[in-house]
């Protein structure tokens, strides 16, 4: 199964966040970091705002320092770990900055407290949940170039290139194919229906 190219806006990270009242639905946490990839973050965040509305995806950091994308926006995470409100799904781009944040001992510790909740995770977006010991015993798909480092970790089975769901975590490949990644944990969050028109409203289908 492979990510469909069409239709998807190069979005880039923004800077909107939820409402002073705080996030009025449910909402879907995104981990950022220096380096991470703003086409595969602008297309969790456009998901998750076409299905949730505006405040339904917020990025979150150990700091709210702005960082740099790996296309070199600049980008100001919404909150810190402590202030997120409960999530009720998780979505983890990848990046040339994510070996890195991967050892972070705060993102760590999240991915852990938070590992039963739908996850989607694209490209090196997995080595973040590698390094949390999030991955032992599952199934995951991915980038061709991790196959080892996922062997690695523990996981059950590796399906390089592909899109996989096992259980509550969908894994892709990098780049376009998070658009998988995005609508698996719209679908967990807000139903298929509202997951199957945020992909029509994109011109994937």
């Amino acid at each position: 199964m492979s990510g469909s190219q069409a239709g998807i806006p190069e979005q880039g990270p923004t800077e909107q966040g939820p409402t002073e009242q705080g996030p009025v639905g449910p909402i879907v946490a995104i981990p950022v970091y220096a380096g991470v990839s703003e086409l595969e973050l602008g297309i969790m965040v456009t998901v998750c705002r076409l299905c949730g509305g505006e405040g339904a995806a917020i990025t979150v950091n150990r700091s709210r320092a702005s960082i740099v994308t790996a296309g070199g926006l600049v980008s100001t995470p919404h909150v810190l770990y402590a202030a997120l409100p409960e999530p009720a799904a998780l979505l983890l781009p990848g990046g040339p900055g994510a070996l890195k944040a991967s050892r972070d001992p705060l993102l760590r510790a999240f991915l852990s407290s938070h590992a039963t909740l739908p996850t989607g995770a694209s490209g090196s977006g997995l080595l973040l949940l590698g390094k949390a010991g999030v991955l032992t015993g599952r199934e995951v798909g991915g980038p061709a170039d991790l196959t080892d480092t996922m062997w690695g970790h523990g996981v059950q089975d590796v399906h390089p290139g592909q899109v996989w769901t096992d259980a509550q975590l969908c894994t892709t490949p990098g780049g376009f194919p998070a658009l998988h990644a995005a609508l698996y944990a719209a679908a967990a969050v807000w139903g298929a229906e509202a997951a199957a028109d945020a992909a029509r409203r994109l011109g994937t289908l």
